[in-house]
């Protein structure tokens, strides 16, 4: 396993106004997803803040759904479901024509993020940047608001990346003011048993204070991890 921080010198830009989709497609396909048939797993589950610490267990099955047990606060209990939740969901493997086969994808400018890909088609106001195989910036509505994702640096499994440490805001797509303070993201990663699958075995969450709330940093960490199959 190598990590990268992303500031290597990319490939020849595209030029804006062109055809982006074969570029695109292949940061796509170049993220680390479970291979089909993956059977989940379970182990202990541990949440930290400030001086709180919260310990249960969880299970996460073959049809990707959240078990947790044992964390009686109903937050805590959120919080924990809520992250397995989230990296299941984004190791699932879908083709490319499943997820985008009805956008269409054009170049924009180059910065040092990456290559702006403008989205049309069903999609039509995403936006991603992406750098050599890498998606380097997520910009997406979603749900009736928008969330900017820009990813700092990525673990290489030898079957794709994997994200290490991200940032994520959420705005209001019509006005563009933040809904929240920025969140940044350190993930660390595991093979399950040699050669993988891998999943998450601890996520550092630390959030900016924004109006009425604080800053806070939220600790969630996954030990004792065995395949159920």
């Amino acid at each position: 396993m190598t990590a990268s921080t992303l500031d290597a010198t990319a490939a020849a830009p595209l030029v804006p106004g062109s055809d982006a989709t074969a570029a695109f497609r292949a940061a796509y396909e170049n993220r680390y997803t479970w291979e089909p048939g993956f059977g989940g797993y379970r182990g202990r589950c541990v949440w930290e803040q400030d001086d709180r610490r919260v310990e249960g267990s969880f299970t996460v099955g073959a049809d990707l759904k959240a078990q947790v047990e044992g964390i009686d606060d109903p937050e805590v209990h959120k919080a924990v479901a809520s992250q397995l939740w989230e990296v299941a969901i984004h190791r699932v493997r879908r083709s490319f024509e499943q997820t985008h086969g009805e956008n269409t994808f054009t170049a924009g400018d180059t910065d040092a993020v990456g290559t702006e890909v403008i989205v049309g088609g069903k999609g039509a106001g995403d936006r991603y940047r992406i750098k050599g195989d890498v998606v380097t910036m997520v910009h997406r509505h979603i749900h009736g608001t928008v969330v900017t994702i820009f990813t700092e640096s990525t673990i290489d499994t030898g079957h794709g990346y994997l994200s290490r440490s991200y940032t994520s805001r959420y705005a209001d797509p019509t006005t563009g003011e933040p809904k929240g303070g920025l969140s940044r993201f350190t993930d660390t990663f595991m093979p399950l048993v040699e050669g993988g699958p891998w999943v998450l075995s601890e996520r550092v969450v630390e959030s900016e204070a924004h109006g009425d709330t604080p800053a806070g940093r939220q600790v969630f960490r996954f030990e004792d991890l065995t395949p159920l199959s």
